[in-house]
């Protein structure tokens, strides 16, 4: 099984719990105004890798990730589009040592694409990038139907999932945008932590390097202020659903 990425990091610290070995994907459908890592969104692109390649990535590593509760994180990209290469890796890293399994997805997928990968998947990061499906074509370059169906579908499931939300000033901070966001948070029956991002500009230099002009270029970090207000609404409709 063969699998097309972009690169890895052996000591991931926010992509989940504990010291995790981070997996990102070649390729996704999203093209995010914000994105930190615009060179992966090309499908044709990359790396082809084995999935012995990767599991011998992983397991000088071993005593780290186990030893911290962590594991094994796929991200992006948008790493469902390559469901079956990480179904296996998931897959052969829980036969041979037990690991953790998370992945970290934009939730751009249909759901009978994922069943499998789900089965072998211990956690979704799941990234929600506005509620409102306008909004979110305008910053993505596509409807959020398709995501809000797949974050319905796990919690029938009863799959895992932390939510994150990035707070963008002007962008996604809107308080009506904000409740409407915490009463679908709220809906969900398996939601085990809410993670309000800020705003970063870390990749603006991979848009220049790729002659790409940056959407957000006057757009500000946001305060820690503006986090905990956000947050707060969130949470507000999170209560009211």
């Amino acid at each position: 099984m063969r699998g097309r990425i972009h690169s890895l990091d052996t000591f991931g610290t926010v992509d989940g719990p504990g010291i995790r070995f981070v997996l990102f994907m070649q390729g996704c459908a999203l093209q995010c105004g914000f994105c930190h890592n615009p060179d992966t969104w090309e499908t044709a692109t990359g790396h082809v890798v084995e999935v012995a390649s990767v599991l011998d990535e992983i397991e000088p590593f071993l005593p780290y990730y186990r030893s911290s509760n962590g594991g094994l994180t796929v991200t992006g990209g948008e790493p469902t589009l390559q469901a079956p290469f990480v179904a296996a890796l998931f897959r052969e890293a829980k036969k041979r040592w037990n690991l953790h399994t998370a992945l970290d997805s934009s939730g751009f997928c249909e759901p009978e694409h994922a069943g499998e990968l789900m089965d072998v998947t211990d956690l979704v990061l799941l990234d929600l990038k506005h509620i409102r499906s306008d909004k979110h074509q305008a910053l993505t370059s596509q409807p959020n139907e398709r995501i809000l169906r797949f974050a319905r579908w796990l919690s029938d499931r009863g799959q895992p999932v932390w939510i994150r939300h990035v707070l963008i000033p002007g962008v996604t901070d809107d308080a009506a945008d904000l409740l409407e966001l915490g009463r679908f948070i709220g809906s969900l029956g398996n939601v085990h932590k809410l993670e309000v991002l800020p705003y970063h500009r870390m990749g603006v230099y991979k848009w220049e390097q790729l002659g790409k002009a940056y959407p957000l270029e006057h757009v500000p970090t946001p305060s820690d202020r503006e986090l905990e207000r956000a947050k707060r609404l969130i949470d507000q409709g999170r209560e009211q659903a």
